[in-house]
């Protein structure tokens, strides 16, 4: 087995305590995974502010009903994050807010408890009564004070604050956000005997992320400008228990300009600079990206044709390179309400230390960041509206990558998870689909599939990435005062290897069904009720971490 000369350089730059915790196979070896995450479906108060009339990605798409957009509610889907996260189809997302009837009450508090110790305080404030101007702040804890291993060695907990200032012209749109998110947890998946050792000490297992970010944008409120933008940009300060830290300075611009009726400018461009530090690693990383495409729309397609054109540095590795993509795509519509699209593209996804541990948390210390690049992704399929409230889409990508990221346990600490990379060509065939179903402001249904296949070139397995997933997601409103949502999550073909044993694990196919209820009392008060993991299995989503079994959560909001 051959590592490429990027990761090699950089392993050997490594402590020795790394190179004894990295595994040492015959090949390198790798994994991706399902992020951890609780599933909360719930009423969220928002200032709606008129929105423009976006110009960018302007091809046809399958308009709902009048009727189909009364229901407002949403889910909060959880994050699965396998092959390129951008190819998953997202039809018929639908929102998350409070039943039409509902008086809009701008302000409430919530709080409730379960099971496994658990709690929950959130509470919501918005001031949209000021000239052109809305105020409004969110604060929200979610904790369980034990855990499905050894009690409280595996509590965690999830703190999230956030202010949010909008100020509206007839020209523009001026928006700012604060934010900070805190999120406890543990190591718990260490051996029994370990924890029975003298060696184990439960402050050593202990992890936290701090992050702070600051956001900042403006975009064009005015739908006949012939130009439309937008410009964001932000940072970001992550900071964990052990002194690792990233800064990320982000700015993203999106404009247009309609050339014709049917003939569209478009440029987007992207522009991040990177800092991260964890011990003796300091590792400046930037990417900056930009591409420009023309459009053209008819009632029969959209053809989009452009370059996407990304330059990525890393000083630690020693990266200056720049690539360009071809950026081509065909949207036909051969009847109303019915697509058929095909296209290529390509492109450089960002793997930070953030976004890394958005996909597992229990990564071990000084995790190598390499960036993936989509060399080539060949896609084609087809969505619509086919009547009586149902809509599809299927789709079928070919992709092909350079340093597919994946993640398994370290060596010969299991409990952590390093980022091991594919440094050949990895070519993943995707297969998706999609159906919904939606009655009115009654009743939607979501049933979505998305099977994976990997054919890798230097790594043994695509560790911890599974070979299909699905969900089916529901929401059904009764009497515009009892609201029921419920969601079925399956996973299946995941494996990790044991680098000590040398043993490979094939865990077990998830099943995760959720319910919640909730029951309006009255004008301002209402009642919930949420039942998650109603099979009551502790399955292993990453190798040696059990999930909760059946836990619950009930509580009370008011509105004011």
């Amino acid at each position: 087995m051959t590592y490429r000369p990027l990761l090699t350089l950089s392993f050997l730059s490594l402590s020795a305590t790394l190179f004894a915790q990295q595994p040492k196979p015959t090949r390198p070896v790798k994994e991706g995974e399902v992020d951890n995450q609780e599933i909360t479906v719930e009423k969220s108060r928002k200032i709606e502010l008129p929105p423009a009339n976006r110009l960018f990605n302007k091809i046809p798409s399958v308009k709902a009903s009048a009727e189909q957009r009364k229901l407002t509610y949403e889910f909060e889907d959880r994050k699965l994050t396998v092959g390129d996260p951008r190819i998953t189809p997202g039809v018929l997302a639908p929102a998350m807010t409070q039943p039409d009837d509902t008086p809009a009450f701008s302000n409430y508090v919530k709080v409730g408890a379960g099971n496994y110790s658990s709690f929950l305080g959130e509470g919501f404030v918005g001031i949209n009564n000021l000239s052109n101007l809305s105020l409004e702040g969110s604060v929200r804890h979610l904790s369980s004070g034990l855990g499905p291993v050894d009690g409280k060695n595996s509590s965690q907990s999830d703190t999230k604050v956030k202010i949010t200032g909008k100020y509206l012209t007839d020209a523009f749109k001026l928006q700012a956000d604060v934010g900070f998110d805190r999120n406890a947890y543990n190591f718990y998946g260490y051996s029994r005997e370990y924890a029975a050792s003298s060696a184990f000490n439960p402050d050593l297992i202990k992890q936290r992320l701090n992050t702070v970010n600051v956001r900042l944008g403006i975009e064009n409120a005015n739908s006949e400008n012939a130009i439309d933008y937008s410009l964001r940009t932000g940072i970001t300060s992550l900071r964990d228990r052990f002194n690792a830290s990233e800064t990320d300075w982000g700015t993203n611009f999106n404009g247009s300009l309609g050339i014709t009726d049917n003939v569209f400018a478009l440029v987007a461009a992207d522009a991040y600079v990177t800092q991260r530090s964890d011990g003796s690693i300091v590792d400046n990383r930037n990417l900056f990206r930009v591409k420009p495409t023309f459009k053209y729309t008819s009632s029969l397609f959209t053809i989009t044709a452009g370059l996407n054109a990304v330059n990525q540095t890393d000083q630690r590795q020693g990266i200056n390179n720049t690539r360009a993509f071809p950026v081509v795509d065909i949207d036909v519509v051969p009847v109303a309400n019915i697509h058929f699209f095909a296209g290529v593209d390509g492109d450089i996804n960002r793997n930070t230390l953030r976004s890394l541990l958005s996909e597992n948390k229990w990564l071990a210390p000084q995790v190598l960041l390499v960036n993936t690049v989509k060399s080539l992704d060949i896609y084609g399929g087809s969505k619509g509206a086919l009547g009586g409230g149902f809509s599809y889409e299927g789709k079928v990508s070919y992709a092909s990558y350079r340093d597919f990221s994946t993640f398994n346990n370290t060596f010969p600490d299991s409990t952590k998870f390093f980022v091991l990379y594919d440094g050949g060509i990895s070519r993943v065939l995707t297969i998706s689909g999609q159906l919904a179903y939606a009655q009115k402001d009654k009743f939607r249904s979501t049933l979505k599939g998305d099977f994976f296949r990997y054919g890798l070139d230097r790594l043994e397995e695509a560790w911890g990435r599974p070979r299909f997933a699905g969900t089916w997601t529901n929401s059904y409103v009764l009497n515009k005062k009892l609201f029921i949502t419920a969601d079925l999550y399956f996973y299946e073909g995941i494996k990790n290897k044991n680098f000590t044993s040398n043993t490979v694990y094939t865990l077990k196919p998830i099943y995760d069904a959720n319910i919640k209820i909730d029951y309006f009392l009255g004008k301002q008060v209402s009642a919930f009720v949420s039942l998650n993991n109603i099979f009551n299995q502790n399955y292993e989503r990453y190798l040696y971490y059990q999930s909760q079994g059946l836990n619950f959560l009930g509580g009370i909001s008011y509105s004011f």
